[in-house]
C-alpha cells in the first residue's frame, strides 16, 4: 500500500472525498506504526507501566491534592505516586488538615483518590501509654491514634471482630488515660495534627440519604452502626476540646471554620446519640475560640434558611436550637445588628414549616431569650408571630398560644401601644374559633394573674381590649357546647363588668347594634335575590307566551 499522501484537486465535492481518503490513510499507517519508546510521564499523567510488566494496582496520592478546584484532577495519578509504584517504596503518611492519606504499595483508592483514615498496617498491639516511658509515652499516643484512625465497615458485623475489637479498647484506653489532670497534659501542639487526623476521619464522614417516606414523628430514628467507635471518638474528642491544658491560640489552627462546619452538617445524622455529642462538642467549641463563633452562627442561620426555605427536612434544629439558646443568653446589650437580623431571617420564619411541634419548646426559649434581652424585640416577633400564625392547625394554635403567653408577659407599656390592635385582633379570632381546644387555651391568659393585674389584659387596657374580643367572649358565654369553654367565657365577661360597668354596658349595646345590622343586611340580601327570582320568573313567562 502506498503511504505518499496527496490532496486531491478541482471540484468540492472531489476535495471532500480527498480529505476523508486522506485521514483514512493516516489511521491505517498509524495502526501499523510500530509503539513509541516511552517517556517519562508527566506529573499528572497515569502511570506508565511497560508491556512486559504485570500492571500494578494505582496508588493513592497525596492528601493536598484533594484542595484542588478542579475534581478532575485528583484522578490522575501525581509522579510521587508513579516513583512509589517503579521504586516499590515502603508506606508513607502525610496528615492535611485532619485527614490521614495513606500512600502504600497495592492499596487501591478508587482511581488514585486518597484513602481515608490510617492504613491497616496501623493495626498492631501496643503497650500501655500508662506502662511506657514518659519520654515515650508522646510517640506511643501518636501511634495509638493512627491505630484508632483505622476505618472499618460495619455493613457486616462479623466482619474484622479482632480489628475492630482492638480499635475500640485502644479508644477508651486514650479517654482512660486522659481523663487524668497528668494524662491531659499530653495535649500538646505536637499531638494536635495527628489528633485531629483520628478525629476527622471517624466523624467526618457521609450521612446515608434520608428515606423519602421517614416521619420523624411516628418512625424509630435509623442508628449508627458504626456507633461502637464513633461514641468513644466524640467522647475523647470533648475530652480534648474542655481541657484546661489545650492552648486554644495553638488549637484553633487544627480545629479550623472547615472542621466545624463538617460538625453542623453532622447535625442531620438521625441518631439521637450522635447530635447529643454533637450538640455538646459545638458549644464547647464556642465557648473555647473565638474567633470561630461569628462563623458558627452563619454555618447554623445557613441549615435553617435552607430548612425553612427549601427541604423543611432536617433531624437536628432542635439541637441546634438549645445551643443558639446559650448564645443568645450571653449577647451583650445592646443587640448587635447581625443579631437583630439573624432573629427576624432565621428565628421567626422557623414557625413556618409543619413540623414545628417537633422543636418549638427549644425555639420559644430562644425567642423569648431575645425579648428578655431587649423588650423592643417584641414588636417584629409578635408582627412575625402572627404572619405565620397556623389558623388551620388547632394543635400549632395550643402551641403558638403556649409560646404567646410568655412573650406576653414580659411586653412593656410601649411595645404594648405598637401592637395592641394586632394582638387583640388575632386574639378575638382565636376565641372565635370553632375548635373548642384553641378557645379554651385563649381564655386561659385570663387565668394568668400577672396579665391580668398588671399586663396587657388589665383594667388599664380594658378600653382597647374588650370592644374587641366582646363579640366571641358572649357568644361563647351563652350556649358552647363545652362547659368549660362557657364557664371560661362567662368568668372573663364578669371580670371586665366589674372593671369598668360603662364600657361593658357600652359594648353590649354595641354588640347587639351589630347583630341587628347583621341581620338587616342579611335580610336585604335575600329580598334581593327573592326579587330577581321574580324577575327571571316573570321573563320566562313572558318568552313563552310570545313563543306561542
Amino acid at each position: 500500500m502506498s503511504h505518499n499522501l496527496t490532496y486531491p484537486s478541482t471540484s468540492s465535492s472531489a476535495n471532500l472525498f480527498g480529505n476523508i481518503l486522506i485521514i483514512t490513510k493516516w489511521i491505517l499507517l498509524q495502526s501499523e506504526a510500530p509503539a513509541p519508546t516511552p517517556a517519562p510521564a508527566p506529573a499528572v499523567a497515569a502511570p506508565v507501566v511497560p508491556a512486559a510488566e504485570t500492571p500494578k494496582p494505582p496508588v493513592p496520592f497525596d492528601a493536598g491534592a484533594s484542595k484542588r478546584k478542579n475534581p478532575r484532577q485528583s484522578l490522575s495519578v501525581p509522579k510521587g505516586a508513579q516513583e512509589a509504584i517503579a521504586h516499590q517504596v515502603e508506606p508513607t503518611h502525610t496528615q492535611h488538615h485532619g485527614v490521614v492519606a495513606v500512600t502504600t504499595t497495592g492499596t487501591v483508592g478508587y482511581q488514585g483518590l486518597p484513602q481515608i483514615g490510617s492504613p491497616p498496617s496501623a493495626l498492631r498491639e501496643l503497650p500501655a501509654l500508662r506502662d511506657a516511658p514518659p519520654n515515650k509515652r508522646e510517640e506511643l499516643f501518636k501511634l495509638k491514634l493512627q491505630l484508632c484512625g483505622v476505618i472499618f465497615s460495619f455493613d457486616d458485623p462479623t466482619s474484622d471482630k479482632r480489628g475492630k475489637d482492638m480499635k475500640r479498647q485502644t479508644l477508651l484506653e486514650l479517654v482512660d488515660y486522659v481523663n487524668t489532670p497528668a494524662g491531659q497534659k499530653i495535649f500538646t501542639e505536637s499531638v494536635m495534627s495527628d489528633l485531629m487526623a483520628m478525629v476527622s476521619a471517624n466523624v467526618c464522614r457521609a450521612l446515608p440519604p434520608a428515606t423519602d417516606d421517614f416521619d420523624p414523628e411516628e418512625d424509630e430514628p435509623v442508628l449508627e452502626p458504626a456507633w461502637p467507635h464513633l461514641q468513644v471518638a466524640y467522647e475523647f474528642f470533648l475530652r480534648f476540646i474542655v481541657s484546661s491544658e489545650v492552648n486554644a491560640k495553638a488549637a484553633k489552627k487544627y480545629v479550623d471554620q472547615r472542621f466545624c462546619l463538617q460538625l453542623v452538617e453532622l447535625f442531620d445524622s438521625e441518631d439521637p446519640r450522635e447530635r447529643d455529642y454533637l450538640k455538646t462538642i459545638l458549644h464547647r467549641i464556642y465557648g473555647k475560640f473565638m474567633s470561630h463563633r461569628s462563623f458558627i452562627r452563619r454555618a447554623i442561620s445557613n441549615v435553617f434558611y435552607r430548612f425553612v426555605y427549601e427541604t423543611e427536612r432536617h433531624n437536628g434544629i432542635g439541637e441546634l436550637l438549645e445551643i443558639l439558646g446559650s448564645i443568645i443568653n450571653g449577647f451583650a446589650i445592646p443587640l448587635k445588628k447581625e443579631h437583630l437580623q439573624f432573629l427576624v431571617r432565621a428565628l421567626i420564619p422557623l414557625h413556618k414549616p409543619k413540623c414545628v411541634g417537633l422543636y418549638h419548646q427549644q425555639l420559644s426559649y430562644c425567642i423569648i431569650q431575645y425579648v428578655e434581652k431587649d423588650a423592643d424585640t417584641a414588636t417584629p416577633i409578635l408582627n412575625g408571630f402572627f404572619k405565620c400564625w397556623p389558623w388551620s392547625c388547632s394543635g400549632k394554635q395550643v402551641l403558638f398560644l403556649n409560646e404567646l403567653e410568655e412573650i406576653l408577659e414580659l411586653l412593656g407599656a410601649d411595645q404594648l401601644n405598637q401592637i395592641s390592635k394586632t394582638l387583640f385582633t388575632n386574639l378575638a379570632r382565636c376565641l372565635d374559633s370553632d375548635h373548642f381546644q384553641v378557645v379554651e387555651r385563649a381564655l386561659f391568659l385570663w387565668n394568668n394573674e400577672h396579665l391580668v393585674n398588671s399586663g396587657c389584659l388589665s383594667r388599664l387596657n380594658a378600653q382597647t381590649v374588650l370592644p374587641i374580643i366582646y363579640g366571641p367572649l358572649y357568644k361563647n358565654s351563652s350556649g358552647h357546647w363545652n362547659a368549660t369553654v362557657e364557664g371560661l367565657a362567662q368568668n372573663v365577661l364578669k371580670m371586665y363588668m366589674e372593671y369598668d360597668l360603662v364600657l361593658y354596658d357600652q359594648c353590649t349595646t354595641a354588640y347587639f347594634k351589630e347583630e341587628e345590622d347583621a341581620k338587616r343586611k342579611i335580610q336585604a340580601i335575600a329580598d334581593r335575590w327573592q326579587a330577581i327570582e321574580k324577575m327571571a320568573t316573570y321573563n320566562r313567562s313572558q318568552r313563552m307566551i310570545a313563543a306561542a
